[in-house]
C-alpha cells in the first residue's frame, strides 16, 4: 500500500511486557479512508497496537507513523479522537457537562448539541452518567471520541457487552462518522461487527498480521461452503477428505466446512443416503478467521535479546 494512502504505517514494530511479546516485529498499513476492522482473539496484540499508535506506551524496537508523523507526536494529539475498552467516564457528571468539559480542550471543537444530537443522547443528556444503562454509556464515550473533530479516530471492541440492538445504534453511528471522510480504525472479536462495518480488514494472531484486505476479498481468498445436514456418518471419515476445512456435530447435525459444496453433498450421500435435511451455503468472515487462525504455523517469539539488533537494522 502506497504510503500517500495510509493513515498509519508500521515496520517490524517490537512490543515487550516482561517476557510477553504483545507485538512481534508487527508490519501493518491502515487505510487513510473508510473503516478498518482489526480483527483477533484476546492476547492478538490489537489493543497494543493502539496504545503505541496513541504514543501511550513506548515499544522495544521497530517504527510505527502515524499521519506521517513519529506516533506519539504531540501535533497529532488534536486529530485524534479515541474510545479505549477500558475507559469510563466520571459518575456524577451528565452527558452534556461531559462533552462541554471535553469540547474545551480542543480550539477547533464540534458543537456540544450537534454531538447530542448526531449522537442521538437528547433523551438522557442531563442525566446522570452512573444512572445510564450500557449502550448509552457507550454512545456517549462514542460522542466524546469525536468531539474535537478528528481525521483519525480509534474504537477499540466499541460494542463489547451491549446487547444486539445497542450494538446495531452504535454501527449505524460509526458508519455515519466514516462517511464524513473521518478515518476509523476498529478492534474487534466480533466477526458479524466486521462484516458489517469494515472496508477493509485486518487480521492479527500472536502479534502479527496474518492478513489483510477487503473483508470480501479476505473471505473469497478463502472461498468455500458450509454444508450442514442429519447424519451419523463418523468425524474422522469426513475428515480424511482433501474437500474438508472443518467438520463438527451439533447434537445430530453435522456442519461441515469445506472447499466445494457440491464435493461434499455428493461425498456426504455416497457415505449416508439416509442423510437428510442438507443445506449447502457459502462461507462466512468467521469461517475465513478460523482458517487463517487454523493455517498459522508456531511463530517465534522477538526476546529482549535481539530487540536491540532490529532496532540498529532499522536505524542504518
Amino acid at each position: 500500500m502506497d504510503a500517500r494512502q495510509t493513515v498509519i504505517q508500521t515496520e517490524k514494530l517490537t512490543l515487550m511486557y516482561s517476557d510477553f511479546c504483545a507485538l512481534n516485529s508487527l508490519e501493518l498499513s491502515v487505510p487513510s479512508q473508510g473503516i478498518t476492522a482489526i480483527l483477533g482473539s484476546n492476547g492478538a496484540g490489537k489493543t497494543s497496537f493502539i496504545k503505541c499508535a496513541l504514543g501511550l506506551i513506548p515499544y522495544q524496537a521497530g517504527l510505527i507513523h502515524v499521519m506521517g508523523k513519529s506516533a506519539g507526536d504531540r501535533s497529532l494529539l488534536s486529530h485524534m479522537g479515541v474510545m479505549m475498552q477500558e475507559a469510563d467516564l466520571p459518575d456524577l457528571l451528565t452527558p452534556r457537562e461531559h462533552l462541554t468539559l471535553i469540547c474545551s480542550y480542543f480550539d477547533d471543537n464540534a458543537s456540544v448539541e450537534d454531538l447530542i444530537r448526531e449522537c442521538d443522547l437528547e433523551a438522557f443528556a442531563d442525566k446522570r452518567y452512573r444512572l445510564l444503562s450500557g449502550g448509552q454509556k457507550k454512545r456517549v464515550q462514542f460522542a466524546a471520541s469525536i468531539a474535537g473533530k478528528p481525521k483519525l479516530v480509534f474504537l477499540d471492541e466499541p460494542t463489547t457487552g451491549l446487547d444486539t440492538k445497542a450494538r446495531k445504534v452504535l454501527w449505524n453511528k460509526i458508519r455515519e462518522l466514516s462517511d464524513t471522510g473521518t478515518a476509523v480504525v476498529l478492534t474487534t472479536h466480533y466477526l458479524e461487527e466486521a462484516d458489517a462495518l469494515a472496508d477493509y480488514t485486518i487480521v492479527m494472531h500472536a502479534g502479527r498480521t496474518i492478513a489483510h484486505g477487503p473483508a470480501l476479498q479476505i473471505r473469497n481468498s478463502l472461498s468455500g461452503s458450509r454444508v450442514r445436514c442429519v447424519s451419523n456418518v463418523r468425524l474422522d471419515i469426513i475428515e480424511k477428505s482433501t474437500n474438508t476445512i472443518k467438520a463438527q456435530y451439533s447434537g445430530k447435525r453435522l456442519e461441515v466446512i469445506c472447499k466445494d459444496g457440491t464435493t461434499a453433498a455428493r461425498e456426504l450421500f455416497e457415505l449416508d443416503p439416509n442423510l437428510s435435511d442438507l443445506t449447502v451455503e457459502s462461507t462466512d468472515l468467521e469461517d475465513a478467521f478460523e482458517h487463517l487462525i487454523a493455517q498459522q504455523e508456531p511463530i517465534s517469539i522477538v526476546s529482549e535479546s535481539n530487540t536491540s539488533d532490529i532496532s540498529t537494522e532499522l536505524k542504518q
